[in-house]
C-alpha cells in the first residue's frame, strides 16, 4: 500500500499561483497529478512516468511545473498564471508496477478555486 497526503490548495485570484505537494509514505517512481472539476471527469495535469520523463496536458504546458524531491518522496505542482477553468479538486497519483499488473493509488484531493 502507498499512502498519499496532497496539501497546498486553496482560493487565489486569476493570474496568481499555487504550489501542491504530494507526500507518498514510500517511495515510487511514477507519480502524478489529476484534476477533476464539477461535471467533469477526472483529467490528467502532469506526471511523472515510471522512467522519470513528465507529461503535461496541453492546458498545463508553459504554466504548471511538476517536480520531485525523492528523498521526501514529494511530487510537487507548482502552478502560475492561473485560470477560473482551472478551478477543480486536484488529486495526487502514484502507479506501482507489480510484473503484469499495475496498482493505482490517490490521495484525498485537494480543492484550487480561482477566482476571476
Amino acid at each position: 500500500q502507498v499512502q498519499l497526503v496532497e496539501s497546498g490548495g486553496g482560493l487565489v485570484q486569476a493570474g496568481g499561483s499555487l504550489r501542491l505537494s504530494c507526500s507518498a509514505s514510500r517511495s515510487i517512481n511514477a507519480m502524478g497529478w489529476f484534476r477533476q472539476a464539477p461535471g467533469k471527469q477526472r483529467e490528467l495535469v502532469a506526471t511523472f512516468t515510471t522512467g522519470g520523463s513528465t507529461n503535461y496536458a496541453d492546458s498545463a504546458k508553459g504554466r504548471f511545473t511538476i517536480s520531485r524531491d525523492n528523498a521526501k518522496n514529494t511530487v510537487y505542482l507548482q502552478m502560475n498564471s492561473l485560470k477560473p477553468e482551472d478551478t477543480a479538486v486536484y488529486y495526487c497519483d502514484a502507479v506501482e508496477i507489480l510484473g503484469t499488473i499495475s496498482k493505482v493509488y490517490w490521495g484525498q484531493g485537494t480543492q484550487v478555486t480561482v477566482s476571476s
